[in-house]
């Protein structure tokens, strides 16, 4: 048995270590890159160990936290990566979140430094993390330290740090759109349980990962750390164009990625998509909402490789994959429980709900976060418990379970539109206005009705070519719903309102209309 694989034979292992390992193995492998930088393993391993250093030297101990509030880059993998090497905690923050926001998250996560870049320095303003230390991840960034400046000098070694499987390796915050945010504490355990998840995909020092979502997002990081830990390379894109990733998908001969459904759809829309070599991949994923059948079906008809769309939450719980190469006629589906994961479906009064009958999606497994940082209501509202007393995640969501085991997710339970007492639920009347041919994309909302308590409404992306109108599509839709789903009312929107990670913001919608 070699020691890669010997490692994973173990119970737990610390990302860091593994990263350790492998500069030594292979210390000029090719580990990390941006547009502007390339870490082989030994320059990665180095600069860990000096922001470890450097985090030990500011009196950071493990259990402390870092936030970090910028664009994806190699400085700030590296200096996420070194933290984690230290023990402390780091709370990844999107610079698209309002300043009041950031600062309650930075507080909540009881920072000891913040990172940022010009971007984050922008989104954070004057007060947000007010007399909190500062260190600019690029650029200058009033009030920060450079980096340069901040890192422990050349050939630094921490302290070693003997990492705990039940340590916080992150956390990792709601949107904090409105209210306060929530912190999902996501352990070292966790993390490891998402490494070792992803072994049977073809991961190894032969690995070019791709990425285009941000370091903030868990969509990110599940395939950002494996890659890592089994030696592949990492190339990151500060911010995602259906152009420039397939060029450098095909010059880099890329063989993993992860991409959300928005960036799938307009990779697969893009004029020039099938004179791109893209034959290197091995296997493409999906997260973060649901990636519709039709999409499913042109990426496997199209782009080479295998095809994997994950289904679960940032908080864990159980995770359902489909692997849509091997089961082309489930695209309908998100799969079956993932190996490890306990799948159940429960009614509104939490108990389990009989076979071919749909309920709310609960899970579990070995990676759980676990809580939500300080806030034990939260944390208790999250959590079912199955009759035995085990501990379950609860998601949301309202699915079925087909004959063969299959996961069909229906929608957001929050998102169901409950009208003159009947279910509604928005994503069977937004694939019907997907099916009209000068449909690019739609959503549907519930709105306030006197007459029904709730009415669904829906929004409309035409494609550039299209000359239907409101009036017209609405009819055509009507004509091919039940009386209980027809819509009462139609627009056409130049771009439906999403967050960075691809989700639609249906509360932005409910407010438009």
């Amino acid at each position: 048995m070699n020691p890669l694989d010997a490692a994973f034979a173990h119970d737990f292992g610390a990302v860091a270590d593994f990263i350790r390992q492998h500069a030594i193995d292979a210390p000029a492998r090719p580990a990390l890159a941006d547009d502007r930088a390339m870490l082989d393993y030994a320059a990665l391993d180095a600069r860990m160990d000096r922001v470890a250093a450097a985090l030990q030297r500011e009196g950071l101990a493990p259990g402390d936290a870092i936030a970090v509030c910028a664009n994806a880059s190699a400085d700030y993998a590296a200096v996420f990566l070194g933290a984690l090497r230290a023990g402390v905690a780091v709370a990844p923050l999107a610079p698209g979140s309002a300043a009041d926001s950031l600062a309650r998250m930075i507080r909540d996560a009881d920072a000891r430094l913040l990172f940022l870049d010009a971007a984050g320095a922008q989104a954070l303003g004057a007060g947000a993390g007010e007399g909190l230390p500062r260190v600019a991840l690029e650029g200058e960034v009033p009030g920060a330290a450079p980096l340069a400046d901040w890192l422990a000098p050349e050939g630094a070694r921490p302290a070693p740090v003997d990492t705990q499987p039940g340590w916080a390796f992150n956390i990792i915050y709601s949107s904090g759109t409105t209210g306060e945010p929530k912190g999902i504490v996501q352990s070292h355990a966790m993390r490891w349980a998402h490494v070792k998840r992803y072994r049977p995909y073809g991961f190894g020092p032969h690995t070019v990962t791709l990425l285009s979502t941000p370091l903030y997002s868990n969509t990110t990081l599940v395939l950002f750390f494996p890659t890592l830990a089994y030696g592949g390379f990492v190339r990151l894109m500060p911010k995602f164009d259906a152009g420039r990733y397939l060029e450098l998908a095909q010059q880099l001969r890329a063989t993993h990625t992860m991409l959300v459904p928005v960036q799938y759809q307009r990779l697969m829309a893009h004029p020039a998509f099938d004179r791109f070599d893209l034959a290197s991949f091995h296997m493409k994923f999906c997260t973060s909402s649901p990636l519709p059948a039709p999409l499913k079906a042109d990426v496997l008809r199209r782009w080479p490789g295998g095809l994997i769309d994950t289904y679960g939450m940032t908080e864990g719980g159980g995770t359902v994959m489909l692997e849509a190469h091997l089961h082309p006629d489930k695209l309908h589906t998100v799969g079956r429980p993932a190996p490890g994961s306990d799948i159940r479906l429960i009614d509104e009064a939490g108990r389990e709900v009989a076979p071919g009958e749909a309920g709310e999606v609960v899970g579990r497994s070995g990676g759980m976060m676990t809580g939500y940082h300080k806030q034990p209501e939260k944390t208790r509202e999250a959590e079912w418990f199955a009759p035995d007393g085990t501990r379950f995640i609860r998601t949301g969501d309202i699915g079925r379970f087909d004959a063969d085991g299959f996961l069909v997710l229906f929608d957001r339970k929050k998102d169901m539109i409950i009208s003159g007492g009947f279910n509604i639920y928005p994503s069977d009347l937004e694939a019907v206005l997907r099916r009209h041919p000068d449909v690019a994309d739609a959503a549907v909302v519930g709105i306030a009705s006197a007459q029904w308590g709730e009415t669904p409404v829906g929004f409309v992306v035409l494609r550039p070519d299209a000359a239907i109108g409101e009036d017209e599509l609405l009819h055509w839709a009507n004509a091919q719903l039940g009386k209980t789903q027809r819509l009462a009312g139609l627009r056409r929107i130049a771009e439906l309102p999403r967050s960075a990670i691809g989700k639609v913001l249906k509360r932005e919608l409910r407010e438009a209309w």
